[in-house]
């Protein structure tokens, strides 16, 4: 069955750089980056390993916990992270599953024919504390993922829980927000006591 967002993200238990985890209990109370890369030892991935790695301190400030995927060893996997480490001025300290049997990279629908029947194209979940998938984005094994997008998004999912609020086009932290059009002017008055710009009945900007 086709994972959707809003779904329950499934759950595994499975060796990794750092031990053996099972993803529910190793989330806890914190927001995941799940994301897969097709091989080791490869430019693309070995560029994105490392700027996860760089934004270490930016994924901890949203409570966010990295954790990459791809179809290769435990074995292989700390072996790269070597050069990766190397070559991208970083310390990896995030956990990389190891699927050769492609047992999560199946489950998460990261094999996709038309790229590889053995390696995983490069998919992102973004999965809430409460195991909900909140985002997906798939890119080809040809282009390397825009981390910028993707601490942008987070930013989005966040603000929108804390606030009650949809994010207009290109929004960055700080810009104006939307209110939802199920919220009423009358209930509005309450939750957005700042007050609101009204282009529209249906097009409210706030900031929050």
């Amino acid at each position: 069955m086709a994972l959707r967002i809003g779904d329950t993200a499934p759950d595994f238990k499975i060796e990794t750089t750092q031990g053996e985890i099972s993803l529910h209990d190793w989330a806890g109370d914190s927001w995941v980056f799940f994301f897969s890369h097709p091989a080791d030892f490869t430019p693309v991935c070995t560029t994105e390993m490392g700027r996860t790695s760089q934004l270490a301190d930016e994924f901890a400030k949203r409570n966010v916990k990295p954790l990459g995927l791809s179809t290769d060893t435990v074995e292989e996997h700390n072996k790269w992270i070597l050069d990766v480490n190397d070559t991208q001025k970083t310390n990896l300290q995030f956990p990389i599953v190891a699927d050769p049997d492609l047992k999560i990279a199946k489950l998460y629908e990261m094999i996709h024919p038309s790229e590889s029947d053995t390696q995983a194209v490069r998919s992102v979940y973004i999965i809430d504390p409460n195991k909900k998938i909140r985002l997906m984005i798939t890119y080809p094994m040809s282009v390397g993922r825009n981390f910028d997008e993707i601490l942008r998004v987070i930013d989005a999912l966040q603000t929108s829980d804390a606030n009650k609020i949809a994010t207009p086009a290109d929004w960055t932290p700080g810009d104006k927000v939307i209110i939802p059009p199920s919220i009423s002017n009358e209930d509005a008055k309450g939750m957005f006591p700042q007050g609101w710009d009204e282009l529209r009945p249906y097009l409210r900007l706030t900031k929050v």
